[in-house]
């Protein structure tokens, strides 16, 4: 044999050693997983690139089916599993990596997947009151009764991912963990961490998303899985993927631009990066979320806005911007956005507020989860998360599983007209209306403005009346029909109407349904 034949068969045999192929799966697919149903299941990963210039090919098998593709230059390659059925099963993926050959293609390596279930798959994401965790070592920076809920919370076929605090200028790969919703692990923070990177010096899982991913399994009785990357003190900016910017108007195109400086470095302790590093464009997409595109998802739950509130007349179109990259990465025009609108605060969110309501009836896969009535003047994250999740999880009942719920949206401002110095507002989603406050009032938080500009309280002339025994009328708690009547001592000719205008007002105005009035003005 020549020393050129020897040298061609030690390649021949080096490339198809198990030791130059190793299979490394995408970010989802690690043990525990779950898949999504009624999808296509994009499954991805590399291999080290092939040395001969046959090509390699990886196959994936799971629940019945085989699927094969080849491995790219780079050594990438990815299958898309047909939609399957919602699944409890515990279930194996072996993925293979085959040479080709003369007769037929030999295994040189195969990895396995394990406790594999099928069900519904949800993104979770913002600044603090998203991150906010269901229990932790703060007091106030968690839910108010977290401790029980983790206790007592025994659904493994529930899991979730939390992703470490990391920001990059470029997309980061990344490795889930998957746990599972029992005691164990929901508190597994207190001994080691939770999070994909080994920091064992963040935050827990959010309680927003430990809340939503129970409402839907408790519902639904199919597996549920739940990724939460969220950050306190973050813009939408960070978050929002560089393919969200394209078609966007040139004032938000701006802010796509990077300006990470080499010399800036992480900070490690729960202040995060130094400089404002982490909030620039794309950078906490890149870092923590990135890596799980295109996984096949329903979509995702938001909750941020605290710090865009200096621009709200922007922060609509970054909404658009936002959801447009996530869709696009994702490859899902279908995917679904469901806002949380920010609460009230010792602090002017009205701006902010309208612009959330403006996305939300602009895209068709949006929906707003209105919080007016469960702010904390004094904390910027109130402790109450259930009452939110559950808001969000009315909107996925209702429109991506088919419950016959009457209503899922809060009352929105359909028109206003002024006459006779009142002002008659007309609402959408809303029969009747009723009031409820703690002390009892029937003064929600309507003021009128005249041409001056100057806003002053008003009052609600069309609540309905009822009469005692002795015949004396009084006003209820209820009001008839979609429509309010406001009036104004101190404004004689109203021109302008607005609702929750003021810091330090609370929601007090429901529909049947039992979900409260949002913040508004009128244009």
């Amino acid at each position: 044999m020549t020393m050129k034949k020897t040298y061609i068969m030690l390649v021949a045999v080096i490339a198809a050693s198990p030791l130059f192929a190793e299979i490394e799966m995408g970010a989802p697919f690690t043990d525990g997983a779950v898949l999504q149903r009624g999808m296509k299941v994009p499954v991805w990963g590399k291999v080290t690139p092939p040395i001969s210039k046959m090509l390699r090919k990886v196959r994936v098998e799971f629940a019945g089916q085989e699927k094969v593709a080849e491995v790219g230059k780079g050594g990438e390659w990815r299958v898309d599993l047909d939609p399957m059925e919602a699944s409890k099963e515990s279930r194996t993926m072996t993925v293979s990596q085959l040479e080709p050959g003369f007769f037929f293609d030999s295994v040189i390596e195969t990895v396995e997947v394990k406790d594999i279930l099928v069900g519904e798959v949800w993104f979770a994401s913002g600044q603090s009151n998203m991150e906010c965790p269901i229990w932790g070592g703060g007091t106030r920076y968690r839910d108010m009764k977290g401790g029980l809920m983790t206790t007592m919370t025994y659904l493994p076929n529930i899991r979730y991912v939390k992703s470490e605090r990391k920001w990059s200028v470029e997309p980061k790969e990344l490795s889930a963990r998957w746990c599972k919703f029992t005691p164990e692990d929901l508190q597994l923070f207190h001994r080691t961490n939770t999070r994909i990177g080994g920091s064992d010096t963040g935050v827990p899982l959010s309680a927003v998303a430990f809340y939503y991913a129970r409402e839907l399994y408790l519902a639904l009785d199919v597996p549920v899985g739940i990724l939460d990357a969220s950050w306190g003190g973050t813009n939408i900016d960070a978050w929002t993927p560089r393919s969200g910017y394209d078609g966007c108007g040139e004032s938000i195109k701006a802010t796509a631009e990077y300006t990470v400086k080499a010399d800036w470095r992480a900070d490690t302790d729960r202040r995060g990066p130094i400089n404002g590093v982490h909030q620039q464009p794309t950078v906490l997409y890149n870092g923590m979320a990135a890596s799980f595109a295109p996984m096949a998802m329903r979509g995702f739950i938001w909750y941020q806005g605290c710090h865009n509130s200096g621009e709200a007349n922007l922060y609509c179109a970054k909404l658009h911007a936002l959801y447009n990259g996530w869709s696009r990465d994702f490859e899902n025009p279908d995917l679904k956005l469901y806002v949380v609108q920010l609460a009230p605060y010792n602090q002017n969110w009205l701006g902010i507020c309208m612009a959330q309501t403006q996305f939300c009836a602009e895209e068709k896969n949006a929906a707003l989860a209105v919080t007016a009535d469960v702010g904390n003047f004094d904390d910027i994250h109130p402790n109450d998360k259930e009452i939110v999740a559950k808001r969000l999880a009315v909107h996925a009942l209702r429109r991506d599983y088919g419950f016959a719920i009457p209503e899922d949206d809060s009352p929105v401002l359909k028109s206003a007209s002024f006459a006779d110095g009142k002002a008659t507002l007309a609402f959408d989603n809303v029969k009747d209306w009723y009031v409820y406050a703690p002390n009892r009032s029937r003064n929600p938080a309507f003021e009128l403005a005249g041409a001056d500009g100057k806003w002053q309280g008003a009052k609600v002339l069309n609540y309905r009346k009822q009469k005692d025994k002795d015949g004396k009328e009084s006003d209820t708690d209820y009001i008839d029909g979609a429509e309010i009547v406001l009036s104004s001592d101190g404004v004689l000719e109203p021109v302008k109407a607005r609702y929750m205008g003021k810091p330090r007002t609370t929601g007090t105005l429901y529909n049947e349904a039992s979900l409260p009035l949002g913040p508004f003005e009128t244009k």
